[in-house]
């Protein structure tokens, strides 16, 4: 299955990225270069292969959880589409008042 250019414009849409029509482009051509590339490792016979979650054999490599600063509620909302009262906005899930 290809990406199309439609495919492109509505994921950057809804990642509320703006991109120019080279962008659009360029995205399209790669993305279906990685898709292509993954055709191609489909094809490996990995029957014999055990799956694993992790290419190395680590464990308990997870730093010590200590307090550190944090942002303050008017950093973290800067980035909210929409913000009243100090809370994000968000739709209605039902669509109704």
């Amino acid at each position: 299955m290809a990406v199309t250019r439609q495919d492109v414009e509505h994921v950057a849409q809804l990642a509320r990225l703006s991109l120019t029509e080279a962008e659009t482009t360029d995205m399209t051509v790669q993305l279906n270069r990685i898709l292509e590339h993954i055709d191609v490792l489909n094809e490996l016979d990995t029957s014999g292969v055990e799956p694993l979650s992790h290419p190395f054999d680590t464990r308990n490599v997870f730093r010590d959880d200590a307090p550190r600063p944090s942002f303050t509620q008017e950093e973290a909302l800067l980035n909210a589409p929409a913000a009243a009262e100090g809370h994000v906005l968000v739709p209605n899930a039902s669509g109704g008042a």
